[in-house]
This record gives C-alpha cells, sequence and structure tokens, in this order.
C-alpha cells in the first residue's frame, strides 16, 4: 500500500516542471528563504530609513503647493509671470484687428493672422514681419484651417455697408460658414473662441439705449440682412458649440468704432466725413441728420475684447461708447478739427438705416471693469492724422498729434 502511494506522489511530482522539482528537493526552499532574510535585516542595518525632513517635502505636499500656484485661465497670480500664448487672430490685417495684433504681440503672446485681405491690408501689420513671434496667412475662412493655438480672435468678416453690400452671399458664407469653421477649430484644440458680434444684431432698436438682454428690432430680408443676420447667426452657433460641445466662448457686441488704418472710402460715416473735408468736399449727411451713433476709438475697443477673452463671462456684452452724436453733430466735430468752412450737403437716406444707436455697457462695467475713456474730440485727430498721410503722403502730418 505504501508502495503505491509512494508511487502516486512520484507520478504527481513528476508532471511538475523540471526547476520547481529543484528547488523542492533536499529542503532547498527552506534555505532559499533563509537567505533572503538575511539580506533584507543587512540591508536594514546598513542602511536605516531616514525620517523625511523638512527640506524634503512629500510628493503629495509638491503636487498639492503647485496646484495652488495655479489660477484660473487668464489670470496670473501676483509675483508670477504669465505664461505666452499662442494666439490666431482672423482678419488680423484689417482695422480693429491690426490694432489688437499690436497688443498681444506687445503682450508678448505668438500671433497668427490669418487674412484674405479682402478689406485688410499688409501695411497694417508690415511692421511685425521679421519678428519669429509673428504669422501672416492669407486665407479665407470659408475653408476650414488646422492651427495649434491656445485662444482665437474671431474678426473676419467685411464690416462696412460698401462692402458687404458688394458681395452679400460672400458675407453671410463669411459669418456662418467661417464661424463653424473657427468653432471646430477650438473644438478640436481645445482653445477659447471670442466671437466680435455687432450693434446691428438690435436691427433699428425700439429700446433705447440697448442692453444686451434686449432681442432687437430685425429685418431678416433687407439689404443689410447679409451682415446683420448672419451675426445673429454666429452668435447662435457659438452658443450652440459653448452648451453642447462645453467650447470655451466669448461674445463681444461692437458698436461703432474709428481710429487710424480704417478703410479710407469704406462707406461708413466717421471716415466718409474725415475723408471728405481732407479732399475739400462737402461732408455728406443721409436724410436729416438726426439719426445717432456713439463712437469708440479703436483703442477702447481692443482693451474691451481682451478683457473680455481673459475673463470668466461668455456674454454677450455691449462694447461701445455710450456718448451719443446725432450726424449733423459728428458733421460739426469733423468741420472744427479739419475745416471750419467744409460744407454740408444732404441726401436721400439709405435703406435700413438705424434711427438711434446707443449702448448700454452696465454690464461691461460690472463684469470685465472695463468703459471707454477716448472722447470723440481727443481721438478724431489721431485718425484724421493718419488719413492726412495716407490721402497725401504727408508723413510729417502724423508725427504732430
Amino acid at each position: 500500500m505504501a508502495t503505491t502511494s509512494t508511487r502516486s506522489t512520484m507520478r504527481r511530482t513528476a508532471k511538475l516542471p523540471s526547476f520547481i522539482n529543484y528547488i523542492l528537493g533536499h529542503h532547498r526552499l527552506t534555505f532559499l528563504l533563509a537567505g533572503v532574510l538575511v539580506s533584507s535585516l543587512t540591508l536594514h542595518l546598513v542602511f536605516p530609513t531616514q525620517p523625511p525632513t523638512g527640506s524634503a517635502p512629500s510628493t503629495r505636499r509638491v503636487l498639492l503647493a503647485q496646484s495652488n500656484v495655479v489660477a484660473p485661465r487668464g489670470r496670473v497670480p501676483l509675483g508670477l509671470r504669465r505664461k505666452p500664448l499662442r494666439v490666431v487672430v482672423t482678419g488680423g490685417a484689417g482695422f480693429v484687428g491690426s490694432h489688437l495684433v499690436d497688443r498681444l504681440m506687445e503682450r508678448g503672446d505668438s500671433v497668427i493672422v490669418v487674412d484674405n485681405f479682402f478689406t485688410g491690408r499688409k501695411d497694417n501689420v508690415v511692421h511685425h514681419f521679421g519678428n519669429p513671434r509673428f504669422e501672416l496667412i492669407r486665407h479665407d475662412v470659408v475653408e476650414p484651417i488646422l492651427l495649434e493655438v491656445d485662444q482665437i480672435y474671431h474678426l473676419a468678416c467685411p464690416a462696412s455697408p460698401v462692402h458687404y453690400k458688394f458681395n452679400p452671399v460672400k458675407t453671410i458664407k463669411t459669418n456662418v460658414v467661417g464661424t463653424l469653421n473657427m468653432l471646430g477649430l477650438a473644438k478640436r484644440v481645445g482653445a477659447r473662441f471670442l466671437l466680435t458680434s455687432t450693434s446691428e444684431v438690435y436691427g433699428d432698436p425700439l429700446q433705447h439705449p440697448q442692453a444686451e438682454t434686449y432681442w432687437g428690432n430685425v429685418n431678416p430680408i433687407g439689404v443689410r440682412s447679409c451682415y446683420d443676420e448672419g451675426k445673429r447667426t454666429a452668435e447662435t452657433l457659438a452658443m450652440d458649440y459653448h452648451r453642447g460641445l462645453g467650447i470655451e466662448v466669448r461674445i463681444a457686441r461692437i458698436f461703432n468704432t474709428y481710429g487710424p488704418r480704417m478703410c479710407i472710402d469704406d462707406g461708413r460715416v466717421v471716415s466718409n466725413f474725415v475723408a471728405q473735408a481732407l479732399r475739400k468736399e462737402p461732408l455728406t449727411v443721409y436724410g436729416d441728420g438726426k439719426q445717432t451713433r456713439s463712437f469708440q476709438y479703436v483703442s477702447d475697443l481692443v482693451e474691451g475684447l481682451m478683457r473680455l477673452m481673459e475673463g470668466d463671462h461668455v456674454g454677450p456684452f455691449n462694447l461701445g461708447n455710450p456718448g451719443e452724436f446725432t450726424m449733423l453733430e459728428l458733421a460739426e466735430v469733423v468741420q472744427e478739427t479739419i475745416d471750419s468752412n467744409a460744407k454740408i450737403e444732404f441726401r436721400p437716406n439709405t435703406e435700413d438705416d438705424p434711427h438711434k444707436r446707443k449702448p448700454d455697457i452696465s454690464k461691461a462695467k460690472e463684469l470685465l471693469g472695463w468703459e471707454p475713456t477716448i472722447s470723440l474730440h481727443k481721438g478724431l485727430p489721431l485718425m484724421v492724422s493718419d488719413f492726412r498721410k495716407r490721402i497725401f503722403g504727408d508723413e510729417n502730418s502724423a508725427k504732430t498729434i
């Protein structure tokens, strides 16, 4: 019986791998475990474990300390340098866009300008050529583009009646398809997206002044609708991407803006009056001249856009100067600034021209800490100097103001 049991044990042992048979044989496993124990005791005696000291904080403490330094996006703790960003500005060779590019470059960011040069000009950004932090890409935003960026300022779109009436279908495509493409880029790379909308979304307002809660009095089939309705649709798209896909968006509703680098003959009232006065032509006032507008200097607008982008609020935000002027009052300011003898010529009013336009900027004051600082009487001479230089090539005139 014992022989049978021994044979059974031998058969089971034989089935084990030869290495394990070797370990189990002749008490080798006991000697192996004893060796491991002796080695552990020796290492402990020779290299005793030191308790942590104040000069060597734990990894967890280091990570917690680092996490406490990190501020919310767009804000930098006092005493720390802000990390430069990679920013794309569509329409960056245009009037407002080029001034925004100047500020971003001055701040130390790397800036990519995307522009199709329909209204933009290389002269507006030529002073950045050769800077390794600046890149200019000739591209139409109705076609997709892939870039690695942290922020997207989407300004691309003709903004004057002369330009957007020239090709209304292209205008609305830029507003809708171009905005879709830029929102798609923001989604792919995780960038924050700022849309420059317009006070035109209020149409011919029945509420005065206009707050962001006002939905407008609009004409969806008018000659200006390619621009007005395009911007309204762009706002809708931005909010849908924000609510549905979690994209960080910011929306600015820009009111009338003036300053250097405006297109000279773009049909907007300030540029019209200034160019006409410099050329000794009559100032053309459409209608009875009692329509009102509010005019902000371009540097005030750029400050508002940057505060909006860096802040924590989606918007929309009105960005404009609440100082209100009739068209006749504006013409008189231009006369005082350029030529007191300039004549005023009345013409029939244009179709769908809003009667009143004035921003309520209470929201921007409260949440962005922003309000315009440059009055029309202070800013207009700066624009006149730039126009005089470009119309007459008088470089000295640009240095006198």
